[in-house]
């Protein structure tokens, strides 16, 4: 018979043949044995007593009195319980096919699964129909005995897989808002050698990372860049792990390309844990069992500022920010192209789309004629937008009165702009009646681990029967995971103090000016994030602009760096032509 090669399938609806040369009606009294262990990180954290080493003394202190041979022993070091695809495992399941044992043994329970289904699933199904005796020492559970705690083992082991879940979220959650980097060092930095928490630039990549943002903020592509660093021979972040870092097998390593790909280019780009922030929780599990991560939405990440040493400035990162992906060629340099200050920056509230320069000239007048319009308005587009427009003079008049306007700001009006801001925030949160729904579900989830406990309890005293079982744990299992999503969704912090931040960070900013004359790229981008424009609302009777100087309103939304948008009322009134208010 052919040894399968490839990873053992858990699907249950699929078995493989074994030989019938099993102990069962054919006389065979010797007993040869596949000896299991397994480590997890988390345990061999807490003592010595799970260790790989003392569970094979009691295997074969166990084996040797009972006159079993173990032919081989599979190990996993590091995995999970409630992972059944560890390599070892894998590999066990794989030679049991050959048919040269009978019996697998295991310290515990535990050590074949934390997961009640999987486990219950190979130690009182898989392994009896396939004529494989399977046998756990310290529970005292044998496949060929009646064993009645069983379902409650299985239901114990699973409740303790859970509950070191929901400890090793808790530590992580803890260490994020410390500031502390519990994950894999990103490209360009290393972990500290007395913190295992701290990052520390590393002396091989660092200067990658600081040429890329170099050449991403003076107007080089993502896909230009890449096609250097490919160039010269430099070792690409998954290339540079297989080889210098971390522990790659052989077949991984060799899996790792030589070239740099331009996603890699503007994910390194994005990443502000290179202005020295600390930015985790992109991701989470969708459950306990689940490998799936969901992405998280950005407003929820994780993020700690000025944890660990800077590979760029603020300045480097927001200018490769806005030349990302542009790879165009320098228009600037013709005199006769109007050079909008606004790109990137100005965008349609009807599609999202960037506003382009447009417009013409009339006996030598051009900035009269100057607008920024939307361009996503062709008919062979999917969704085509029925499109926006501004004069440009107009944007740059209102921003510059917007700024200066903040500048001239005293302390106590600060102070009142910020306590005001907070009392909305809190308000439109509710984080007194969230905190209350958190403690609520934290609660029924605790009442729902003893009903299963118990109703396991229930079925090994026969007082109810295995059908119903399954059906209230699955119910039980779909209203846990419903009640964790909602804990996730609903734990918010109190804004306060992180608003308070933003606003000192902002107005640190606005100290360096007194009066803004005139609006350049510089100064936009040192404070403007987004502006939106939405359309022009015409005096009642027109269906399009008049050609006199008739007032019109159009809704301009500017959000700042930090503090986001200030203005309550972003309609604005104009009259073409007309000099707009103070």
């Amino acid at each position: 018979m052919q040894t399968n090669t490839q990873p053992y399938s858990t699907t249950r609806g699929v078995m493989p043949t074994f030989p019938e040369n099993g102990y069962y009606g054919l006389g065979r009294i010797q007993l040869f044995a596949y000896a299991y262990y397994r480590l997890s990180r988390e345990e061999a954290q807490k003592s010595e007593s799970t260790s790989i080493s003392n569970q094979k003394k009691i295997v074969e202190a166990y084996c040797k009195q009972h006159g079993i041979t173990i032919l081989k022993y599979f190990v996993d070091d590091g995995w999970s319980g409630g992972n059944f695809e560890r390599p070892g495992f894998q590999e066990m399941m794989r030679a049991l096919e050959s048919g040269k044992a009978n019996v697998v043994i295991t310290k515990d329970l535990s050590r074949l699964g934390r997961d009640m289904r999987e486990s219950s699933y190979y130690a009182e199904q898989f392994f009896p129909e396939n004529q494989i005796r399977y046998i756990a020492i310290a529970d005292n559970f044998d496949s060929e005995n009646e064993n009645v705690m069983a379902p409650f083992q299985f239901a114990m082991n699973e409740v303790y897989l859970r509950d070191g879940s929901r400890k090793i979220k808790d530590v992580l959650k803890m260490k994020r808002q410390r500031g502390e980097y519990c994950a894999c060092a990103p490209y360009g930095y290393m972990k500290h050698p007395q913190s295992k928490d701290v990052l520390v630039p590393n002396e091989d990549t660092a200067p990658v990372v600081r040429r890329i943002f170099e050449r991403a903020a003076a107007g080089d592509s993502c896909v230009k860049i890449a096609m250097a660093l490919s160039a010269e021979g430099i070792m690409p972040p998954l290339k540079y792990r297989a080889m210098c870092r971390d522990n790659f097998t052989p077949e991984g390593a060799a899996r790792a390309s030589d070239i740099w790909n331009h996603t890699t280019v503007k994910r390194i780009l994005k990443n502000r844990v290179y202005l020295g922030h600390t930015v985790l929780g992109k991701t989470k599990k969708v459950s306990v069992k689940s490998k799936k991560k969901v992405p998280i939405p950005q407003e929820d990440w994780a993020i700690t500022e000025a944890t660990h040493e800077p590979l760029v400035d603020q300045a480097t990162f927001d200018k490769a920010q806005i030349n990302m992906g542009k790879a165009s060629r320098d228009y600037r340099q013709y005199d006769h192209v109007r050079k909008s200050i606004f790109g990137g920056i100005a965008v349609c509230s009807k599609c999202g789309h960037s506003l382009c320069s447009s417009g013409t000239v009339h006996k030598g007048e051009r900035e009269k004629y100057w607008f920024l319009s939307c361009n996503h308005t062709r008919k062979d587009l999917a969704n085509p937008c029925t499109g926006v427009n501004i004069r440009y003079t107009d944007i740059c008049e209102i921003v510059r009165q917007d700024l200066n306007s903040l500048i001239a700001l005293s302390d106590d009006e600060i102070n009142a702009l910020v306590q005001s801001v907070i009392a909305a925030q809190s308000s439109k949160l509710n984080i007194v009646d969230k905190k209350a729904q958190i403690e609520q579900a934290k609660n029924r989830l605790k009442m729902i681990d003893r009903m299963v406990t118990k109703m396991y309890l229930d079925n090994a005293e026969g007082k109810i029967s295995d059908d119903r079982l399954s059906r209230v744990v699955a119910d039980l299992e779909k209203e846990a995971s419903i009640l964790e999503t909602k804990i996730a969704e609903l734990d918010v912090d109190d804004p306060a103090d992180e608003i308070q931040e933003n606003y000192e960070r902002f107005f640190e900013l606005a100290k360096r000016y007194t009066y803004i004359e005139t609006l350049d790229r510089d100064t936009l981008i040192t404070f403007v994030d987004r502006i939106e424009i939405g359309e022009k609302i015409l005096p009642e009777g027109y269906v399009k602009m008049p050609r006199k100087n008739a007032p019109y309103q159009q809704s301009i939304r500017i959000f700042y760096k930090f503090i986001g948008e200030i203005v309550n009322e972003p309609v604005r009134e104009f009259a073409p032509g007309s000099q707009l208010p103070a």
